[in-house]
C-alpha cells in the first residue's frame, strides 16, 4: 500500500511539472567544432573557430517562445592582481590592489538576439554567462573603496584590446534546429584550455546546456623555446647571449664588406 502510494504521488508531481521543464528534458544539444586545437606558431596571426550544432528532439518543436542559443569562449581565469594609483606630491603611486580572483584571459560571448531577450537576469546570475558576471573579484579588503572597479577595470581594458567582446545577433538559428557561430581568436592568445558552452534558452530561461574545450598551444620552434626559458633560465640566457653576439658580429661583417667595394 505505501509503495502504491508513493508511486501515485510521484506520477502526480510529474504531471504538475511546468511545461519549461519538459522541454527541457526534450530539447539537447548535440555540437560541432571546426577544430579543437589551435597551435601557436611564429606566423601565427589568430584563428577563426567555426561553431555548429543541431538540436536533438523527440517530440514536435516546442510552440510559444522561439528557441534562441548562446554560445560563450573562455580562455584560461587566473587571478590577475589590480591595482590602482593616485598622484601624491607630483608622484604616480600605487595606493590600493585588489585580487580579481577569476578574470579569463579571453572571453566572447555570441547570441542569436540581443542578449537582454535571449536570457533573464537570474539565468544570467546562475550560469554566468555576461562578460560582467564572468569576472569575479571577492575578498577585498573592507578599507578598499570601490573594489568592483577594479574588476571593472579589467573588463574596460581587455575589451579594448579585444579580448572580451559581446557579439548579439551572430549566431544563425535555422528552423529553430541548426545553428552555427564564428568566433574570432586574436593573435596574442593564452596558452590553455578555452572552454566552450552552449546554451538553449526559451523565454530567457535556459532548457539544455553543452560544455566541451578547445586546446591552444605554442608548437614547433615557439613551443622549443618557450619551455626552455621556463625550464633552464640559464641556458636559454646563454643561448640569447650567444644568438645577440653572433648577430652583432654577422652584421659588423657585412657592413665592413660593403665599405670596402
Amino acid at each position: 500500500m505505501r509503495k502504491l502510494l508513493v508511486s501515485v504521488l510521484t506520477a502526480a508531481a510529474l504531471a504538475l511539472l511546468p511545461q519549461s521543464a519538459a522541454q527541457a528534458a526534450k530539447e539537447e544539444v548535440v555540437l560541432g567544432l571546426s577544430q579543437d586545437r589551435v597551435a601557436i606558431t611564429a606566423t601565427f596571426d589568430g584563428s577563426e573557430i567555426l561553431i555548429f550544432g543541431a538540436v536533438k528532439r523527440e517530440s514536435p518543436i516546442p510552440s510559444g517562445e522561439p528557441l534562441e542559443v548562446i554560445v560563450t569562449v573562455s580562455g584560461p581565469a587566473p587571478a590577475v592582481m589590480v591595482r590602482r594609483k593616485e598622484k601624491k606630491l607630483g608622484i604616480w603611486v600605487n595606493v590600493d590592489s585588489v585580487l580579481v580572483d577569476s578574470a579569463p584571459a579571453f572571453y566572447a560571448v555570441a547570441t542569436s538576439a540581443p542578449f537582454a531577450q535571449v536570457l533573464t537576469d537570474t539565468e544570467d546570475l546562475r550560469f554566468r554567462v555576461s562578460i560582467a558576471r564572468a569576472i569575479r573579484s571577492v575578498g577585498a579588503a573592507m578599507h578598499i573603496r570601490g573594489a568592483q572597479a577594479f574588476a571593472d577595470a579589467v573588463v574596460r581594458i581587455r575589451e579594448g584590446n579585444g579580448l572580451y567582446s559581446l557579439r548579439e545577433n551572430t549566431v544563425a538559428v535555422d528552423e529553430q534546429t541548426l545553428f552555427r557561430t564564428a568566433i574570432d581568436m586574436p593573435a596574442d592568445l593564452t596558452e590553455g584550455e578555452y572552454q566552450t558552452r552552449i546554451f538553449l534558452t526559451r523565454g530567457g530561461k535556459v532548457v539544455s546546456s553543452y560544455q566541451t574545450a578547445i586546446d591552444v598551444r605554442k608548437v614547433g620552434l615557439e613551443r622549443f623555446l618557450y619551455s626552455l626559458s621556463r625550464e633552464q633560465p640559464f641556458l636559454y640566457g646563454l643561448m640569447a647571449l650567444a644568438i645577440a653576439i653572433a648577430s652583432g658580429w654577422g652584421a659588423s661583417a657585412a657592413f665592413s664588406l660593403l665599405r670596402n667595394r
